[in-house]
């Protein structure tokens, strides 16, 4: 069974869905491909999707708030990314951006070790569907520019600003 509930967000509600080993699912609910992403799901865990919470659910919506309080800057709940071996990479590689802090997409495609996989990379980061958790909104353009993010760019500026005033507050 996979578990789901909406939880609130400032930035708009958003799915979440777990598994028994974690978070496989976090997208916003006004993403126009949330009904297909959801029948995937259920595919690949040969599952239906029931609207309940869970344990995990329930500490992921605490750490949400905590996030967005300014509380927390990482998060521990458990994931289960469902993805190709390259995007699991890519994506695992993403929770090692600081909090505050932004990395290209070259710069990504360097730590991975494969200047030539820019796109992939990418693609693996818009592929991503447990976004703020996995923190594929810290990877920006070449030049700094803001550049795809499933939830909307102007979500993703929120959480960079957002972010970037929090670390300022600390550093105060």
């Amino acid at each position: 069974m996979i578990y789901s509930k909406i939880i609130e967000t400032p930035i708009g509600n958003m799915l979440a869905c777990s598994v028994t080993g974690g978070i496989c699912m976090l997208e916003f609910c006004d993403n126009r491909d949330l009904a297909s992403e959801q029948i995937k799901l259920s595919e690949v865990f040969n599952a239906p999707i029931v609207e309940q919470s869970n344990e995990i659910i329930d500490l992921l919506e605490t750490q949400l708030r905590e996030y967005f309080e300014g509380k927390r800057k990482s998060f521990s709940v458990p994931i289960y990314p469902v993805g190709t071996d390259f995007q699991k990479k890519v994506w695992n590689q993403l929770l090692g951006v600081e909090y505050g802090k932004t990395i290209t997409y070259k710069e990504q495609a360097l730590a991975l070790g494969d200047l030539k996989a820019i796109r992939a990379v990418a693609s693996a980061n818009g592929a991503n569907k447990i976004p703020i958790v996995i923190p594929c909104h810290r990877v920006v353009g070449s030049q700094g520019n803001l550049t795809g993010y499933s939830g909307g760019l102007w979500r993703k500026k929120f959480l960079l600003d957002f972010e970037s005033a929090q670390r300022q507050m600390k550093l105060l």
